[in-house]
């Protein structure tokens, strides 16, 4: 099989960019440009949406190398590490589309879908039999990666709310919303698993305290 015939076989496309200058001063004016090649204000809905999940990417970095110089060696943390690493890689898939117009987004372009989704649905149900049951809700606390993956779970319901209101103006891939809806949800469990795996009690809310 030629090397044509391996990329047409690839569910999106290959990264056709170079980044050569880091600044260019075209932004001083407050706009930027759509992948298609609209001038927006940085102020839009859409750039505000993608920021965001621009944001929740470095968070998950983060939680990715809390793993690394913590839990380096652990079996169990390891394999969450690269579901996590996954995720950001999906999560730049998500950044793509929402800076894309939907009249511009090819069919090949990396997005999101429903296969994305139900993956993390999978996830949440392994990850959540290991669990005890909750007896109250929790707070962020008792191990770093826990306090992380709390960040990470508050960040993607900003963007998932982000998206939602970006859909009250302009078109937005319904599989978008479910999928941050989903992630946040995983990172909810994942932040449980963290503190169960590592020994530590978890933070229950005490309204009394």
């Amino acid at each position: 099989m030629s090397d044509g015939q391996k990329r047409d076989d690839k569910k999106f496309q290959d990264p056709n960019i170079a980044i050569n200058r880091v600044y260019t001063r075209k932004g001083d004016a407050g706009t930027t440009r759509l992948v298609g090649g609209q001038k927006v204000k940085k102020s839009h809905d859409r750039i505000e949406t993608y920021g965001t999940v621009d944001e929740l990417n470095s968070v998950v970095g983060a939680a990715r190398q809390t793993i690394a110089e913590v839990y380096a060696g652990h079996e169990g943390f390891e394999g969450l590490s690269k579901v996590l690493f996954k995720v950001q890689h999906q999560l730049f898939n998500l950044g793509s589309v929402l800076a894309t117009l939907p009249e511009d987004v090819g069919p090949k372009m990396p997005r999101v879908d429903a296969d994305d989704v139900a993956e993390l649905e999978g996830l949440i149900d392994q990850y959540n039999e290991e669990l005890p049951p909750l007896r109250s809700f929790v707070l962020p606390g008792g191990t770093r990666l826990n306090v992380e993956l709390h960040l990470a779970r508050t960040v993607c319901r900003r963007a998932e709310r982000l998206a939602v209101k970006l859909g009250d103006s302009e078109e937005v891939d319904a599989q978008a919303v479910a999928y941050l809806n989903r992630l946040s949800d995983a990172f909810f469990v994942f932040s449980r698993w963290a503190s169960v795996a590592a020994g530590s009690d978890e933070v229950l809310w005490d309204p009394n305290v």
